[in-house]
Parts: structure tokens; C-alpha cells; sequence
């Protein structure tokens, strides 16, 4: 099994610590509209603007959907320009966003925050640059733990998640971009000076035309692994994206119970960012467990495992009204699961793309990100129109379903062309 001892002597440690951190910083930015939704709703209300439950998952899933499509973007930035350079552009978008929610603050209208929005986007299409630039350091065979490190950077959304809510109880919710964009600043600056791209002795660039995008579009493969990301980092990153919204709908009451005030809500919107970032950690953090894994067994076996999980656990949350604390270790699982088939997909891509890592990481992590706006929307049209969540969860459930069943259609094929020869377990 290829593990983290084996990242010994191999590659360039200072850039996979980079890219691991811009990713985490970025993600963190991409997601922060998620802990800050209830703080942000009551400061439209107290300007006049009631959000509806379909504009609320609009705003919270415009990040997501900007972000699938610049990941795009900025896939064929690093090709044309390099990783690190596409970095600091993109990065510097980023900076100017969280300024204008800063400093704008509680003046700002619905609208104003479809434009922030936006903007945050290209935090979330840093995905397309961080784990390029960490892959192309390293071997096929360290591909899945490589790549499950740079993604790790998710748990940026953890943060949120334990620090959005106080900081916006103590000073307000535009001082949360404040910090954040102070945070981009000083990461910025650090990535600038230790993260490099890899040399030609080690990875030989292949800049591709927009043709070459069709040309990789037309491969069924790509569209399988765009399912297989719309499914597990789609579900990481809208249950992440909507989990405060989701908590306060529904858990509200038992939430309420651990504060200080039982009528203090401020405390309550706390509480649930707490319960939020242990879900969403579990998420976060096993990303390259799930990618040493694969490593392992495989990709294919692993994401069986892991799809399947999923399906049970989310049939459970959709026909059983849970109480609290269960509830709670469903999603734990679920996003645990999740995570961990993130890592799994990774290992795969770069053995049946590793000459276009760059670009296919833009591709799917355009429909990872998809996923997520879906997910959300679904959410969102399922608490507007039925009051409740069943529906919402039925649907994704149904969808990674389908997700088995391609893994059942691809396995063979997968296994008896480009994988026999792929240099690492299928």
C-alpha cells in the first residue's frame, strides 16, 4: 500500500504543503456563505428583504456553480500558464470579493451578495490548480495519497464552520470577510514564495487547444468520472454548503438546549456551525485516507464501498425521523463517506488521464461542483414545497444508486484496457 511514509524522498514536500493550504484557505472562502446564511437572512430582514427558501439556496449555491464553471477556466489556465501563476490571478479575484462584503457590511442587498457570490467562485475552482500542481511532483503509484493531501484542504469549510457564527455574533457577519480576506493575504504572500511548479524533468507540460477540451469530452470515460465526482464531492460540498440551514430547520429546538439561554439564538446559530464542522471534518480529513485506500484495493472497490454507504445512510435520514444526536452520527457518516470517495476518484483519474491531468481536473471538478449546486437547489425546492428534507434526500439517494450501477457498467473495461497498464491498482 502506497502511504504517506512512502512520500519520503519523492516529489516537493513545499509545494504539496502549498497547494494543501491554498486549497484549505480557498475552500474555506468558497463555503463561508454557508455558516453565515441565518446571520445574513436577518440582516437583509432587518433592511426589509424576507429571503425565500429557493433564493436562500440560490445565493448559498452561486459560489458552487461559479466555481464548477471557472474550475474549467482555470484547468486551462494551468496548462497555458502554469499552476502557480493561475493561482496568484485567481487568488487576488478572491481578495477583492471578500473586500466588497467587508466593506459594504450590513448595507448590502441580495443582489450585492449575488455579486460577492460570484466572485467567491474562483476560490472554489482552486481545486483545479492545487491538485495539478501537487500531482504532477509525483508518481502514479503515490497518485491517490498525493492528490487525497492537496484535497484534504477542504476542511477549510470546518473552519467555517467553528469560527463563521462567533465571529459574526461578536462583531457582525461582514467582519467574517474581513478576516478572511486578511487570511488570503497572508497565504498569498506565502504561496508566492515556496510553491513551485514542477520542472520539465518531472513533468513535461502539454498545453492543449480548446479543441482538445471536445476532443476529451467526446471520451465516455470523462463523463463517467464526471458522475462519480457530481456524486461524492457534489454531496461533500452541498450537504456543506446547506448543512447550517438544514440544522437550524430542523434541529433548532434540540440545538437550543445546549446553550447558556435557552432564548439566546445567537448561541443556537453557534451551536449549530459546532455540529456542522463535525460532520463536515469527517469529510475533510479522510479525503486521503479514502485516496490510500484506493491505493490499495483500488479505486473501483473502494467507491463500491463507499457509494454504498452512502445510499443506506441517506435512505435512513429520508425515511426515519431521527432524533438529534443520531442524526447527527448519520451525517458524521455520510460525510465521512463522502470524503473518502473523493480520494477514491483521484486516484483513478490521473492513471487514465495523467497526460491532461490538468485540464481533467478542470473538467470534473466542474461537475463536482454541479453536484453541489444541485444538491442545494434540491434541497432548497424540497424544504420550499413539501416543508421538509425526505424528498431532497430520496432524490440524492437515488442518484448515487445510479452511481453503482456505472461502476458496475465501467469495472471490466476499466480493468482490461487503460488500467492493466495504469501503474497503480484499479
Amino acid at each position: 500500500m502506497a502511504g504517506f511514509k512512502d512520500l519520503k524522498g519523492q516529489g516537493h514536500a513545499p509545494t504539496l504543503f502549498m497547494a494543501f493550504l491554498y486549497f484549505d484557505m480557498s475552500f474555506m472562502v468558497w463555503t463561508m456563505l454557508g455558516p453565515l446564511s441565518t446571520e445574513i437572512a436577518e440582516a437583509l430582514a432587518l433592511g426589509g428583504y424576507i429571503m425565500t427558501a429557493g433564493e436562500k439556496a440560490t445565493l448559498l449555491s452561486l459560489p458552487i456553480l461559479s466555481g464548477a464553471i471557472l474550475r474549467i477556466v482555470l484547468g486551462f489556465g494551468v496548462d497555458k500558464l502554469g499552476a502557480k501563476m493561475t493561482a496568484m490571478m485567481s487568488q487576488t479575484v478572491v481578495i477583492a470579493a471578500l473586500l466588497y462584503a467587508f466593506l459594504i457590511g450590513d448595507n448590502i442587498t441580495y443582489n450585492a451578495l449575488l455579486v460577492v457570490a460570484l466572485g467567491l467562485g474562483f476560490a472554489g475552482a482552486s481545486f483545479a490548480v492545487a491538485l495539478p500542481q501537487a500531482g504532477q511532483w509525483y508518481p502514479p503509484k503515490l497518485q491517490g495519497v498525493v492528490l487525497g493531501i492537496a484535497g484534504a484542504g477542504n476542511i477549510g469549510v470546518v473552519i467555517d464552520f467553528l469560527f463563521a457564527p462567533k465571529i459574526a455574533e461578536l462583531w457582525g457577519w461582514s467582519a467574517v470577510f474581513g478576516v478572511g480576506a486578511a487570511m488570503a493575504i497572508v497565504v498569498l504572500i506565502a504561496y508566492s514564495f515556496i510553491a513551485k511548479d514542477a520542472p520539465e524533468s518531472v513533468y513535461k507540460a502539454n498545453p492543449k487547444k480548446l479543441k482538445d477540451y471536445g476532443k476529451l469530452l467526446k471520451d465516455k470515460d470523462t463523463w463517467w468520472f464526471s458522475l462519480f465526482y457530481a456524486i461524492s464531492f457534489g454531496g461533500f460540498v452541498g450537504f456543506a454548503g446547506y448543512m447550517k440551514v438544514y440544522l437550524m430547520n430542523t434541529y433548532q429546538v434540540d440545538m437550543a438546549a445546549f446553550g447558556l439561554d435557552v432564548l439566546d439564538e445567537g448561541n443556537v446559530k453557534v451551536i449549530a456551525g459546532y455540529f456542522g464542522a463535525l460532520c463536515i471534518f469527517a469529510g475533510a480529513v479522510l479525503r486521503p485516507v479514502g485516496g490510500a485506500i484506493a491505493d490499495k484495493i483500488g479505486g473501483i472497490k473502494a467507491l463500491y464501498f463507499f457509494y454504498g454507504m452512502v445510499a443506506l445512510l441517506v435512505a435512513l435520514t429520508a425515511t426515519v425521523e431521527l432524533p438529534f444526536f443520531a442524526a447527527i452520527f448519520v451525517l458524521f457518516l455520510i460525510m465521512a463517506n463522502l470524503g473518502m470517495a473523493n480520494g477514491s476518484v483521484f486516484q483513478l483519474v490521473p492513471q487514465r488521464f495523467g497526460k491532461d491531468i490538468g485540464i481533467m481536473t478542470g473538467l470534473i471538478g466542474a461537475a463536482g461542483g454541479l453536484g453541489g449546486t444541485a444538491l442545494i437547489k434540491t434541497l432548497g425546492w424540497s424544504k420550499g414545497e413539501f416543508g421538509g428534507y425526505t424528498e431532497g434526500f430520496m432524490i440524492f439517494g437515488a442518484v448515487v444508486i445510479v452511481a453503482i450501477v456505472g461502476l458496475s457498467l465501467v469495472k471490466t473495461r476499466w480493468r482490461t484496457t487503460w488500467g492493466f497498464k495504469a501503474g497503480g491498482r484499479i
